[in-house]
């Protein structure tokens, strides 16, 4: 069963998912941009036999407040106030593309918090030109202008978030989407090489692997997660 409840997250309110055993090690699931709790429902269930998992919207999407100011680094520090306000020390993190990213700024910014980590075809960040965006027509389930702020954050990245992966400490797996992806493949696998404790695992279907392979991305990723 999957319980959606909030939390207060430094002034900021946090809406998340939460199912599993409550006395399981807890997982964290960390969504991409303009995603929201939601897109993790095709892989949850596959999870819950062994952890407690919760999934939140990250601010400016879902159900989570949109306070009009976004960045990568606001969003690690919502996220570790989410570990402090639920009392939950070390957890398992898996995060896609930019739920990656902020997973990687916790884990370098508080190496004790994370236990084991997946990163869902993310890049190591380097400045690229960004193509133009257009924003959809209609209502969508995130603040428009989230999303201009961490497309300009990832477009021009701080370069100490790429030389601080070397300090993350966590056994990392990171799962490439292969070449049907529009990620950058040889970034995504210097991430395997930046980080020390980590693995790479290709599953060649493109950016959005655990929506498109359900079954073939937990199946590579539960072996690694269980084996500590």
């Amino acid at each position: 069963m999957t319980n959606l409840c909030t939390v207060d997250v430094g002034g900021i309110e946090l809406a998340y998912q939460v199912s599993g055993p409550p006395d399981a090690a807890p997982m964290v699931l960390l969504h991409a941009l303009g995603e929201t709790a939601r897109n993790w429902d095709t892989v949850s269930a596959a999870f819950t036999a062994h952890w407690r998992v919760y999934a939140p919207d990250m601010r400016g999407h879902g159900r989570s407040d949109w306070p009009g100011n976004y960045s990568l680094e606001l969003m690690r520090t919502d996220v570790a106030r989410f570990l402090d306000a639920l009392a939950l020390d070390r957890v398992t993190v898996i995060g896609h593309s930019m739920g990656g990213l902020v997973a990687c700024l916790l884990a370098e910014d508080h190496p004790h918090r994370v236990r084991r980590m997946v990163l869902e075809d993310v890049p190591v960040p380097y400045p690229r030109t960004g193509g133009s965006l257009t924003r959809p027509g209609g209502p969508q389930p995130y603040d428009w202008s989230a999303v201009l702020a961490v497309r300009a954050q990832i477009d021009d990245p701080d370069p100490a978030w790429r030389d601080r992966l070397t300090a993350i400490t966590a056994p990392t797996l990171v799962v490439a989407g292969g070449s049907a992806s529009p990620m950058p493949q040889d970034r995504v696998a210097e991430m395997a090489t930046r980080i020390p404790r980590a693995d790479i695992v290709t599953i060649p279907v493109g950016h959005r692997v655990h929506d498109s392979r359900p079954d073939d991305f937990t199946a590579a990723i539960l072996p690694f997660l269980r084996s500590g």
